[in-house]
């Protein structure tokens, strides 16, 4: 049996979950089962599509009986499978952190008759967006997890998380209306939207049309991946949403813009015609980020910049346009995603038992809450790239990628990498001192929750547990850091090569064009 014939499942399970789920607004407890089971068993199907392309295996599946280029096609390689695995075990850990919170604060911060539902909708739209072969089915995909984000950021009607939700939504819209204008041009251009046909009939255009339409989808997903400059949407929005929400957004939206990227510029556009500007802007994402997030006193702020700056990384490794420097691109996201999301769900935590997420208000966190300060402690330094944690192993594989090409630009990248790592470790090192080290009566301005004994700042287990979890899985990644880099690093090999994609999707007999060079006239 052919696994990716299963692969509608994972975006039509939490589909028919958010159906159930809002069937079910008057009975919390069923909603709540249903939500936990339907992701449970969408991670289930998913791991076994990532063991059946383990090997390098790429398949495909046709919907509704129409073949390609016709028709809309789901491809499962060892990239795309991957990112579903890591972003369901990311989103279910949330949601069970959500159900946490929502039980204990009386369901307040996340109504369920919208929540679950609306959280469901959101991880279909995260699969579609990492399945599709098909430019279209990109875009609704995007619109799918947009849609849910916009109820999910503006939970409770504050007037801080209406404001940034309205941000949020014009910025999202324009990246989608450009990317539906550079769909519609490339259909004008070739007559396709089929990822694999247009890696075929996109080199057949003329040098300038190419660059046209690349520049305009790098922009598109460059919005919604959040690089510099136009990021500057990302530090408002999502420090202002419920901790789950901010979490999920962090760890996963801007991803999928960098799973787009990665997709534009080895299947679509390969080659090295907009290496240089990537590189550039890959730099500035990693300098600029940070020095934002060492300017902040808030600490979803500042995660939130140092999310930024570490999209940078992942704009390096693919500029670099090599297997070695897109294998370590491949294997940081998988890591970025679960390390920011840990880290986020513990703010959370923090701003529950220290009554807020300022460091100027915080103190004594390390004596108050011992498992606290390790849940922090662990991936804040996974963040930093502190050895042996995957955060280092990572950042080791991008640097030797720069090393490997050699360039001036690329040296120099090399050199804003370390320097952004050693920002970041400071960055966090603040939030150490003064929010987990220092006496609680040392803080600036102390929140009354910091020192109140008995019930309250007291943390719910299944919040805890969830983030642990999260925690732990993060440090698996560092286990596993030799199958995990050789998966990435096969899964680099194949999208450079482009073959195996073409021809799952088209057939054997298709061609696979010559990866264009610098100055070819086409």
């Amino acid at each position: 049996m052919n696994l990716a014939n299963l692969s509608p499942l994972a975006v039509l399970l939490p589909i028919l979950g958010a159906a159930l789920a809002f069937v079910l607004i008057r009975h919390t407890a069923a909603q709540r089962a249903v939500s936990i089971g339907i992701l449970s068993l969408t991670l289930i199907l998913e791991s076994f599509l990532l063991f059946s392309v383990w090997n390098g295996g790429t398949t495909s599946v046709t919907l509704g009986g129409w073949l390609p280029p016709w028709g809309v096609v789901l491809v499962v390689d060892q990239f795309s499978s991957l990112m579903l695995v890591v972003s369901t075990v990311v989103s279910l850990a949330v949601l069970i952190y959500a159900t946490g919170q929502g039980m204990a604060d009386g369901d307040q911060e996340a109504p369920v008759s919208i929540f679950h539902p609306t959280y469901l909708i959101l991880v279909a739209g995260v699969s579609n967006a990492f399945l599709t072969g098909d430019l279209f089915n990109l875009y609704v995909g995007f619109e799918i997890l947009l849609t849910a984000s916009y109820v999910l950021m503006t939970l409770g009607g504050t007037g801080p998380r209406i404001r940034a939700g309205v941000t949020y939504v014009v910025v999202s819209v324009v990246s989608s209306v450009l990317f539906l204008i550079a769909i519609a041009m490339i259909y004008g251009a070739t007559g396709t939207i089929t990822m694999a046909d247009l890696a075929i009939k996109l080199a057949e255009l003329d040098q300038g049309t190419q660059n046209l339409l690349h520049v305009m989808l790098l922009v598109a997903f460059g919005i919604k991946a959040a690089v510099f400059p136009l990021s500057f949407w990302l530090p408002d929005s999502y420090p202002t949403a419920p901790a789950p929400v901010t979490a999920v957004f962090a760890g996963l939206l801007t991803k999928v813009g960098v799973y787009a990227m990665v997709r534009t510029e080895t299947l679509l556009f390969p080659g090295d015609t907009l290496n240089t500007p990537l590189m550039v802007v890959a730099l500035l994402t990693m300098v600029v980020g940070i020095l934002g997030a060492l300017a902040q006193s808030d600490i979803k702020r500042l995660l939130s910049f140092t999310l930024v700056s570490h999209i940078g990384y992942m704009v390096f490794g693919l500029a670099v346009s090599s297997v070695t420097g897109l294998g370590a691109a491949v294997f940081y996201v998988a890591h970025h995603i679960t390390v920011q999301t840990s880290l986020f769900l513990v703010t959370g935590l923090i701003e529950r038992r220290g009554g807020s997420s300022s460091i100027d208000r915080l103190g004594g966190l390390a004596k108050l809450s011992p498992l606290l300060a390790v849940l922090f402690f662990v991936p804040a330094m996974n963040l930093a790239g502190i050895p042996p944690f995957s955060g280092f192993l990572g950042k080791l594989g991008l640097l030797q990628a720069g090393v490997e090409l050699g360039t001036p630009l690329a040296v120099t990248l090399v050199v804003g990498g370390v320097v952004t790592s050693l920002l970041t470790l400071l960055a966090i090192a603040r939030v150490w001192n003064r929010a987990f080290w220092r006496k609680p009566e040392d803080a600036d301005f102390p929140d009354p929750v910091l020192q109140s004994p008995g019930s309250v700042g007291v943390l719910p287990r299944s919040m805890v547990g969830s983030t642990a979890a999260l925690v732990v899985f993060g440090v698996a990644l560092t286990v596993f850091a030799g199958p995990l880099f050789k998966l990435a690093g096969g899964s680099a090999e194949i999208m450079l090569d482009r073959g195996a994609y073409i021809h799952s999707v088209l057939g054997d007999t298709a061609p696979v064009p010559a990866q264009a060079q610098p100055g070819d006239a086409k």
